[in-house]
């Protein structure tokens, strides 16, 4: 069973579900996304812990990948209402669910946290004991959620696991995201309807970078192997800071076109951390997982599907 089928990282997950296991996912959506998903889905509402509830003890999932949430740092400032009530409140519901079904016992489940839960640090990665100090509305959601999920493992006994997972993108990531929104301005530049200038935000600011297609590779072993341990927290990073300012730089380079780069005040968060990387040893040590695709070719990919979009109009 998968919340959040409809988004950026569910349809990957979904394609790595079909590819690698042969599941059949019971893919929880929501109305408005109907026209972008595929058969099989069903439509619950998640503010309804009783709809969930009966969906769980129809289908009886061995697993359910708790993807539903506010992702965007940016809108989280603007819509601080919003976040809490999609990213623990609902989660809540799904929790409660859960504990209350036929599969209590037995169904494992994973909860998605992000590397924002833990604020800013020096340069060394930073690993899953580090204190929590998130700078953000949206990180603070995700470290609420990363206390429920371990509550939920002791009260209840229920086998949840919950992963922080740091900076990702890929094909079909929405603009709103460092990343698509490079490659879009970028495709629209070689397509001439925007001028040769790019607008950005701060470009010193170091993140910790994976491919998506990597990081559903990462939650699926986390509940398909035998050495996972719930109740606790994983990280799924590369290990690796990149600034910024290289990802627009290799993006350019990518790209025949002239174009220039401006700083616009404008576009800088009420507090950005300078860099965040992860440490990825748990994962590693516990499930052998590595993350397996270049930065450089998440770059390639995603500013070829900006420019097929841009094309398309």
């Amino acid at each position: 069973m998968i919340t959040g089928a409809t988004g950026f990282v569910g349809r990957h997950l979904i394609d790595h579900l079909k590819s690698n296991y042969g599941d059949h996912a019971v893919i929880l959506g929501t109305t408005s996304n109907k026209e972008k998903i595929r058969e099989g889905v069903v439509f619950s509402d998640l503010t309804d812990e009783h709809s969930i509830l009966d969906l769980i003890d129809e289908f009886k999932p061995d697993q359910i990948y708790h993807l539903a949430a506010v992702s965007n740092v940016k809108e989280s400032w603007e819509n601080k209402a919003q976040v809490f009530h999609v990213n623990v409140l609902l989660a809540i519901n799904l929790l409660e669910a859960a504990r209350k079904s036929l599969v209590k016992d037995t169904v494992k489940i994973l909860t998605v946290g992000s590397s924002e839960e833990y604020g800013s640090f020096s340069d060394r990665p930073i690993d899953e004991s580090a204190r929590l100090k998130p700078s953000s509305p949206y990180g603070i959601s995700k470290a609420s959620l990363s206390m429920l999920a371990a509550l939920y493992f002791r009260a209840y006994g229920l086998n949840v696991v919950h992963v922080r997972a740091f900076n990702h993108a890929g094909p079909g990531q929405g603009r709103g995201f460092v990343i698509p929104d490079f490659a879009y301005q970028i495709a629209r530049i070689e397509s001439g309807v925007q001028e040769p200038v790019i607008r950005v935000g701060n470009l010193e600011a170091r993140r910790d970078f994976t491919d998506v297609r990597d990081i559903v590779r990462a939650y699926c072993c986390l509940l398909n192997m035998k050495n996972t341990a719930f109740g606790e927290v994983y990280n799924v990073c590369s290990g690796t800071a990149t600034s910024i300012r290289s990802i627009l730089d290799q993006l350019i380079e990518l790209s025949n076109s002239k174009i220039e780069v401006f700083e616009d005040p404008v576009l800088y968060r009420p507090i950005d951390e300078p860099i965040r990387v992860g440490d990825n040893r748990k994962i590693r040590d516990h499930l052998g997982w590595t993350p397996s695709i270049p930065l450089k070719k998440t770059l390639a990919d995603v500013l070829e599907e900006m420019r097929k979009n841009v094309q398309d109009g």
